[in-house]
């Protein structure tokens, strides 16, 4: 048999009318046990009078009639609230389903916003998010005259690790190296893997000490020796400053200056180096 194509059942209606058509569907049967209630306690007075008096015998069985009557009502009231209870249920296991797929479209959505503006290898925010976040800071600092420094780092000789080793042990030297940078820098900085060996760092700070502390810091925890799987390695960052407003006031012009102090970082083996 097939279905009327304009009809919906209760899965394929949109919720809130399918849930209203239940719901006043099972009001109707409310009001139709509410008045079988009623009729069967007449009856069962006019029983009772008929007994008290031993009336007539027809008085007790127009009642028996009529109690058979409602009898029948009651029943079709039970196979109508039995049909709305189905559908009832149907509707909650559809309510289930579509949470589920809510829930699974959530965390898909959530995974790839994650993806599009993080670091496969390290976890760390991409150079997208790093321009948006520096972006923003910009935005804060022009407003309340803040300062800002920018970090561009790269570790020195790490081709040779590649070359020497393979691939897969330069990946991970530079998933310690993201750890030891986030260990190393402060909740609110953005640490960010702008591709390669090089690393981008965005801090707000109060003078050029804290910026000096925060870079050796980060430069003596990527000393440290890493335990990797063909044995300890030493890796050297190079690291290179820049600041806002001082040495450029756009996201391109602090991430070009602080690259070029880096490569006089890398020249002079200083460790860091501020942009001129």
């Amino acid at each position: 048999m097939k279905n009327n194509p304009g009809s919906k059942t209760p899965a394929e209606a949109p919720p809130a009318e399918s849930l209203t058509r239940l719901l006043g569907q099972s009001e109707h049967v409310k009001e139709m046990v509410e008045e079988c209630a009623e009729e069967l306690s007449s009856v069962n007075t006019v029983l009772k009078e008929e007994t008290a008096a031993q009336n007539q015998l027809s008085g007790i069985e127009d009642a028996l009639e009529k109690s058979e009557a409602i009898e029948g009502k009651v029943q079709e009231a039970a196979d109508k609230l039995s049909v709305v209870n189905h559908a009832l249920q149907v509707e909650v296991e559809s309510r289930h389903l579509l949470e589920q797929r809510l829930t699974t479209i959530t965390q898909e959505e959530a995974l790839a916003r994650h993806a599009a503006f993080h670091d496969p290898l390290t976890g760390l925010p991409n150079r997208a998010l790093f321009d948006n976040r520096l972006e923003h800071g910009l935005a804060q600092a022009k407003r309340y005259a803040w300062t800002l420094a920018v970090m561009f780092m790269d570790l020195d000789d790490f081709k040779k690790i590649n070359d020497v080793h393979g691939h897969h042990v330069g990946d991970a030297v530079l998933k310690i190296v993201a750890e030891r940078l986030k260990q190393s820098t402060r909740e609110a900085d953005t640490v960010s893997r702008h591709g390669g060996d090089e690393f981008l760092c965005l801090m707000k700070f109060g003078n050029v000490h804290d910026v000096i502390f925060i870079a050796e810091k980060i430069a003596n925890a990527i000393q440290l020796p890493c335990q990797l799987s063909i044995g300890e390695l030493i890796i050297r960052p190079s690291i290179g400053i820049s600041f806002f407003p001082k040495d450029g006031i756009t996201v391109l012009d602090l991430v070009k200056s602080a690259d070029q102090a880096m490569y006089e970082a890398k020249r002079n083996k200083s460790g860091y180096a501020f942009a001129q």
